[in-house]
C-alpha cells in the first residue's frame, strides 16, 4: 500500500470509529430506527432517479436461464457476447460502452479483474441469486463504497438472505439439471439458523458437459454469390467441468448488520474457436483454459445515530489462469503456447453517511485497492496497482424534487518490474494518474397525483488501462504513454406506474429513457514496430445515441389464474469517430461514422409468465437485429439478425413435508441458427430438465 493511500484509509477509518464511540455513549430513543433494506420478489419496475432494470424472486427461476449472463439478455441496452456454448466466455456490454466499463458487484463489492477489465458472468449461477439489477450511471443510493461511484453501468447482483418460518432452523434446497450438451448439473443450497441474530448459508454447484451440439456452416464459394449449408458439422472442444462453492454468514445487530462471504470456483473448458475451415468438413483447435477463482470478503454497515452511519468493507481476491495452445493438436497453431497468470487484489473501504437534515444527507467514503499480476511469459513486466478512489455525494429531496450530486477522486499509482533474460537486468516503470469526475442527478414528479416521475443525469466517468493492455508482451505496448477512456454520460426519461383495476389488467409500469454517450481517448489496437506487433494507443472517439423501453404488466383473471409480462426495446446508433482524417482522394477511412462492431440499431425481449393453481408457464423471446464485425460497414462484415424462442414449464407440488418442482425447457425453440459473435455458432433447439427439492 502506497503511503498516500494509507494514510487516507486510516484517517477516514479513525474518525468513523472515533465517532462510533461518541454515538454508543448517546441513548437508543435519542435516535431514529431505520429498516434494513428489503429485497421484494414481485416485479415491478423501481422508482429510482437513475435508470434500474430489476429481476428478481420468481421471474429469475422461471427464465431459461443457467447463468447472470443469461438472465442479462432480457434487458434492455444490454449487449452479451456469447462464444457459443454452455462453457463459453459470456460478457457484457451496456449501452456500447464496452465491458471495461461496467462494474460488477456481488452483495455490495466489486468482483474485480486487473488483467483485461472484464468479468465472466457465466461462473455466477443463479441457484443462488435473489436477484439482479442493472443501473446506468450509477447506484441511486449515495450510501456506498467510493468504487461504486466508478463505474459507468454497474451490475449489481445479490444472493438469497435466510428467511426462516416460525420454529425452522433450516433450509434446505436440491436441484438437479440435466438435457442437451450432455449436461450433468447438480446444486445444493443450505441455510442454517445459528443463532436469533447469526444465520449461514452453503451453495455447492458442479457442472459437467461435453458442450457438443450441431450447427448449420454458412460457406460462400469463391468469386461467386452462391451460399451452401453444411449441415452435418458438429461444435467440438466446447466441453467445460467446474465446480463451485460460496459459504454466507449473515448477523443482526442493533440498527445494523454485517456479512462474510467465501467464494471458490475451479473449471476445465475447450474453446472450439472460430468455425473457419482449414479443409472441408474438418474444424480444428484443441486449445484448453483452467481458471481458479477465490476471494473472502465482508461488510459492516451500522446506523449509529440519527446523525451518522457507518458501512465499512473489505476484500481479498486471487485468481489463476492458465491457457494452453498446442501445436501436435491443432495445425493452426504455430508454436506451443503455455501462458499461466496469476493475480491478487486486497481492497477495503469506509462509507460515511451524514443526515444533516431529515431531507439532506452527505457520504463520503474512501477505498483503496491493490492489485498485482504475475505471469510466466518472457520479459513480463510483473505489475503492482495501488489505488485510491475518495467519493463526496449529497441528496437533496424537496417534496417531489430529487437532487443528488457527486465528485470522485481517483488515485492511482503503479510500478512494474521486468527481467531482461540475458543480462539479469531490472528495469522499473513507474505511472501515476489522478483524476477528479462529477456527477449530476435529477428527478422530479410533476402531479403528486399521478406516479409519474421525469429524471436525468450527466456524469463524467473514465476507465484505467488493463493490465493486458499495458503490459501484455504479445501486444507490445509495455512502453508506451496511455491515457485514460474518458466516458461522458447524458440521459433523461420519464417512469409511470398506474393500479388499473380493470378484469384483464391490474397494474401497468413503464419507463422509457434517451441518452448520448461519448467516448475520448478510446483505448484501440494498430499494427506497427517490428515482427507485426501490435501497439496500443490512445485514438478512438465514439458518439452512442439512443433509446431503452420497458413496460411491465400484472393481471389476475379469477382466484386461480396470474398473468404478468415484460417488455424490453432498444435502440442504439453508436458511430465510430476515431479517423477523421481525409485521405490523398479526399474520402475518409471506411470506418468514419460507421456503426461499432456487434451493436445492432435494433434490440430486444419479451417475457410472458403465466400461474395456475400448481402450474407455472414462462415464454420469452430475445432478438438482435443487423449488425457489423467491425466499424467498416460493409456487405462482408455484415452479421445477420438472429431471435429465440425459449419456453418453459414447471408443476410444483408437496408431499408430506417437503416441496417438490419439475421443470422442462426448450430453448431456441424455432431452432434459429445464428452467431451473436460471427463464426462461434449458437446451439439450435436445446432441452433442459431441471428437479429441485424443498423442505
Amino acid at each position: 500500500m502506497s503511503f498516500y493511500s494509507f494514510r487516507v484509509v486510516f484517517a477516514v477509518s479513525f474518525l468513523s470509529v472515533f465517532v462510533s464511540l461518541e454515538c454508543f455513549s448517546q441513548s437508543k430513543l435519542d435516535s431514529i430506527q431505520v429498516l434494513d433494506e428489503v429485497v421484494f420478489v414481485k416485479q415491478q419496475i423501481p422508482k429510482e432517479i437513475i435508470p434500474v432494470q430489476t429481476l428478481s424472486g420468481e421471474i429469475l427461476e422461471k427464465l431459461s436461464a443457467h447463468s447472470v449472463a443469461d438472465a442479462l439478455r432480457y434487458f434492455s441496452g444490454v449487449q452479451l457476447k456469447d462464444y457459443g456454448g454452455i462453457g463459453g466466455l459470456k460478457t457484457v456490454n451496456i449501452r456500447s460502452m464496452g465491458s471495461q466499463h461496467v462494474g460488477v458487484f456481488y452483495d455490495g463489492v466489486e468482483i474485480g479483474n486487473a488483467q483485461n477489465g472484464v468479468v465472466d458472468l457465466g461462473r455466477f449461477s443463479l441457484d443462488n441469486m435473489d436477484a439482479i439489477s442493472l443501473y446506468n450511471g450509477q447506484k441511486s443510493a449515495i450510501f456506498q463504497p467510493a468504487k461504486d461511484f466508478a463505474s459507468a453501468s454497474s451490475i449489481y447482483m445479490i444472493a438469497r438472505t435466510p428467511q426462516f418460518k416460525e420454529n425452522k432452523k433450516y433450509n434446505f434446497k436440491g436441484t438437479f439439471k440435466t438435457g442437451a450438451f450432455d449436461l450433468i448439473n447438480p446444486s445444493v443450497l443450505w441455510e442454517q439458523a445459528i443463532s436469533e441474530k447469526i444465520s449461514s448459508s452453503l451453495n455447492l454447484d458442479y457442472l459437467n458437459s461435453s458442450g457438443k451440439y450441431k450447427f448449420r456452416d454458412r460457406v460462400k464459394y469463391p468469386d461467386s454469390n452462391t451460399v451452401a449449408y453444411d449441415t452435418t458439422a458438429t461444435r467440438e472442444n466446447g466441453d467445460i467441468e467446474y465446480f463451485r462453492i460460496e459459504h454466507a454468514l449473515f448477523g443482526k445487530i442493533n440498527n445494523g448488520e454485517w456479512k462474510t462471504r467465501t467464494y471458490f470456483y475451479k473449471s476445465e473448458r475447450g474453446y472450439p474457436g472460430s468455425t473457419v475451415k482449414k479443409e472441408p468438413g474438418v474444424y480444428l483447435n484443441e486449445d484448453r483454459q483452467w481458471d481458479e477463482n477465490f476471494f473472502f470478503q465482508a461488510s459492516f454497515k451500522k446506523r449509529l445515530n440519527k446523525l451518522y452511519s457507518v458501512l465499512f468493507s473489505g476484500k481479498y481476491a486471487h485468481d489463476y489462469l492458465r491457457y494452453l495452445a498446442d501445436p501436435e493438436k491443432d495445425e493452426q497453431v504455430v508454436i506451443i503456447v503455455d501462458n499461466t497468470y496469476k493475480q491478487n487484489e486486497a481492497y477495503m473501504s469506509s462509507a460515511n453517511m451524514f443526515n444533516i437534515l431529515p431531507n439532506w444527507s452527505t457520504n463520503i467514503s474512501v477505498d483503496y485497492q491493490w492489485n498485482k499480476m504475475d505471469s510466466n511469459l518472457k520479459e513480463f513486466m510483473n505489475p503492482t496497482r495501488h489505488s485510491t478512489w475518495i467519493a463526496a455525494a449529497s441528496s437533496l429531496y424537496l417534496n417531489r424534487l430529487k437532487l443528488q450530486a457527486g465528485l470522485l477522486g481517483t488515485f492511482i499509482s503503479e510500478a512494474s518490474t521486468q527481467t531482461i533474460p540475458q543480462s539479469d537486468e531490472k528495469i522499473r516503470k513507474d505511472e501515476n494518474w489522478h483524476r477528479f469526475t462529477p456527477a449530476i442527478i435529477a428527478s422530479i414528479q410533476p402531479w403528486e397525483q399521478y406516479d409519474f416521475h421525469i429524471r436525468a443525469f450527466y456524469k463524467k466517468i473514465f476507465r484505467m488501462p488493463t493490465f493486458n493492455e499495458i503490459f501484455l508482451t504479445i501486444i507490445g505496448s509495455g512502453a508506451s504513454k496511455l491515457k485514460p477512456e474518458y466516458a461522458t454520460q447524458y440521459n433523461i426519461g420519464t417512469t409511470y406506474r398506474k393500479n388499473m383495476n380493470l378484469p384483464f389488467l391490474d397494474k401497468i409500469e413503464g419507463q422509457v429513457d434517451l441518452y448520448y454517450n461519448e467516448i475520448t481517448d478510446k483505448l484501440i489496437a494498430v499494427p506497427g514496430g517490428q515482427n507485426f506487433r501490435w501497439t496500443m494507443m490512445n485514438l478512438g472517439r465514439v458518439k452512442i445515441k439512443g433509446i431503452d423501453v420497458a413496460l411491465s404488466t400484472e393481471s389476475q383473471l379469477g382466484r386461480d389464474l396470474a398473468l404478468n409480462t415484460r417488455i424490453n426495446y432498444t435502440y442504439q446508433q453508436a458511430r465510430d469517430y476515431s479517423y477523421p482524417e481525409l485521405d490523398a482522394q479526399g474520402e475518409h477511412d471506411s470506418t468514419y461514422k460507421g456503426q461499432i462492431a456487434y451493436i445492432p440499431w435494433h434490440s430486444g425481449s419479451v417475457i410472458i409468465g403465466a400461474d395456475y393453481k400448481s402450474w407455472g408457464m414462462s415464454y420469452s423471446v430475445i432478438y438482435s437485429g443487423d449488425r457489423y464485425t467491425g466499424s467498416a460497414n460493409i456487405k462482408d462484415n455484415k452479421v445477420q439478425a438472429w431471435y429465440t424462442h425459449d419456453l418453459a414449464l414447471n408443476k410444483s407440488f408437496k408431499w408430506k413435508n417437503t416441496m417438490f418442482k419439475a421443470t422442462a425447457e426448450v430453448n431456441n425453440l424455432l431452432n434459429q441458427q445464428y452467431d451473436v459473435v460471427q463464426n462461434y455458432p449458437m446451439p439450435g433447439t436445446n432441452f433442459k430438465f431441471i428437479l429441485s427439492v424443498n423442505f
